[in-house]
Order: structure tokens, then C-alpha cells, then sequence
């Protein structure tokens, strides 16, 4: 089993080009569901029936698994059955017509205007990693991009001058993303004052480093973000996401079309990005609701 999870983990590196972090999340969850085949009666995999997969999933249901952790694991297996039915390692698909349960559509939480300044006044300018955090924070807020798009950038990606970057998102898929003129002087500093003395080998090619002069993590950002929000005395519950959240919300409550929000989110369905069209017009009845007189 092991063997052939290694196998369509490949497969989904090498010919659909899938990021590092869903080949992580699809080996995850295939190892898991092989772990729980080896723990009942019936191990070899051409037994593991229709049946044995929907008893799979009311386990994980049991166990108080989130319904779209559910879902994310039978999209897994989905992927990998069918795999291995093209392979002609299976004949059948014991996941075909087994329907995904339905996720409820949660809106995603967004700061305020003035929750963001407060957290982008929090880093100290007058430290290496104070620069580097204030750059971070302002990029993230001016671009909408994605934490690991973030602190996968590399110093030709930037370009300052011209005031945008260039990330590879979802799929490998490579966009342009235009930066403001706060993001851009904060990023210049961080590079003229914070940088050198963070980075330890001139060879070194990422944009944000940490303490040890090597490329930041996400868990390494999440931890300063969070740090930032309590300071901040932000009453919020924040994610990795929030300030990209954030970043859409606030374009479109100003204006911005959807379809130039959708081309800098790097959503390839607008669907996806039409969950910010609710946030704007709950915002919209809320201000019509506490300033019309007749409301």
C-alpha cells in the first residue's frame, strides 16, 4: 500500500505539478486511511470495498472529524483509486458515485481597516527583524497572496521599481501581482537596513529570512503574526489567512471588479472568490442598518 501511495505521490508531482504542501496533505491523509486497512481484518488492498470506504469515513465521522476534513480525505481517495484504476492496478473504483458531504459555506473572518493598521504598527523599525516583519506584514496586506507564496519569494521576484512580484502559486502557476507604495518602502528598508544583517550566506536567495539567516517558515511567520495580533490587543481569531481575507474584502468594499480580485488571489474559479461578494453586502446592510433613518 505504502509502495503505491509513493507511487501516485509521484504521479501528482511529476505530471499534474501539484505544490509540495498538497502532496504533503495527499500523502497525509492516504497514509492515515492505509493505517486504519491494516488495523482490521481485511488488509490487501483489492478488498478494500465500497463498503470497507464508507465505513472508513462513519469512523472518521465517530471520531469528530470535521466535515471538511471528511470531504479533503474522500477527495483523497478519490484521486488515488482512480489512479490506480488507470494503472490497471484496480479494475473497478470502489469510490465511484460515493458523494462528498456537503460543507457548510463559512465566511472567512477579516480585520478591519483599522485592525490593520494597529497590527502593521505593532513590528519595531529599529531592529533587523523588526524590518523584516513590518515588510512582511505590508506586502501580505498589499498583495492577497498566500503565506507560502510569501516566504517562497526570492529577490529577483521583487521588483521595486516597477512595484510588484512575482509568485508561483497553486499548480505551479506563476501571476504578476502589483504592490502599493506602503509595501513597497517598507520592503526597500527591510532591504537596505534589515537583511544584511539577518542573512548569514550572501548566497542565500530568499527574500525573508529568520534569526539563523535561512528562508522563514510558515510556522516561523504564523508564530510572529500572532505575536503581533495579542500586542495589537486584536480580539479576533487570526489565521495564516486573515490579512489575504482581509486584503480582497477591503478591494472590493472600495470598488475593485471581481474578476481583477480573482486574478490577484490566484483563484483559478471565480466561485471561490465570490465568497467575498457575502462579506461585502453583509457589511453594506449592517451600514444601511445603523445609518438610514427609516431603516
Amino acid at each position: 500500500m505504502n509502495k503505491l501511495i509513493h507511487e501516485f505521490i509521484n504521479y501528482l508531482s511529476v505530471e499534474r505539478g501539484l505544490a509540495l504542501n498538497t502532496l504533503e496533505s495527499y500523502g497525509r491523509d492516504l497514509r492515515q486511511y492505509s493505517q486504519y486497512l491494516q488495523a482490521g481484518d481485511d488488509e490487501a488492498l483489492d478488498l478494500a470495498s465500497r463498503a470497507q470506504i464508507v465505513d472508513y469515513l462513519l469512523h472518521l465521522q465517530k471520531q469528530g472529524k470535521a466535515t471538511a476534513t471528511i470531504a479533503r480525505r474522500l477527495a483523497a481517495l478519490k484521486a488515488f483509486y482512480q489512479f490506480l484504476v488507470r494503472e490497471k492496478y484496480l479494475e473497478k473504483d470502489p469510490t465511484a458515485n460515493l458523494e462528498s458531504p456537503k460543507l457548510e459555506k463559512r465566511l472567512p473572518k477579516v480585520l478591519t481597516i483599522r485592525e490593520v493598521e494597529l497590527l502593521l504598527a505593532e513590528p519595531d523599525p529599529s531592529s533587523p527583524a523588526g524590518l523584516r516583519d513590518r515588510a512582511m506584514l505590508e506586502l501580505l496586506y498589499a498583495t492577497g497572496i498566500r503565506v507560502s507564496e510569501l516566504v517562497s519569494l526570492n529577490l529577483p521576484d521583487v521588483n521595486l521599481d516597477m512595484g510588484y512580484i512575482r509568485c508561483t502559486g497553486k499548480g505551479s502557476k506563476e501571476r504578476i501581482v502589483p504592490m502599493g507604495s506602503m509595501a513597497i518602502a517598507s520592503v526597500r528598508e527591510y532591504l537596505d537596513h534589515g537583511r544584511g544583517r539577518l542573512v548569514r550566506d550572501r548566497e542565500e536567495q530568499a527574500l525573508f529570512v529568520n534569526h539563523h539567516g535561512r528562508r522563514l517558515t510558515r510556522q516561523g511567520f504564523w508564530k510572529i503574526v500572532k505575536k503581533y495580533a495579542e500586542d495589537a490587543k486584536i480580539d479576533k481569531e487570526i489565521t495564516p489567512h486573515t490579512l489575504r481575507h482581509s486584503f480582497a474584502t477591503h478591494l472590493l468594499e472600495n470598488g475593485a471588479d471581481l474578476r481583477s480580485v480573482q486574478e490577484m488571489l490566484g483563484h483559478a474559479d471565480i466561485s471561490t472568490t465570490q465568497i467575498y461578494t457575502h462579506i461585502t453586502r453583509g457589511r453594506l446592510k449592517e451600514v444601511y442598518a445603523r445609518t438610514h433613518p427609516r431603516a
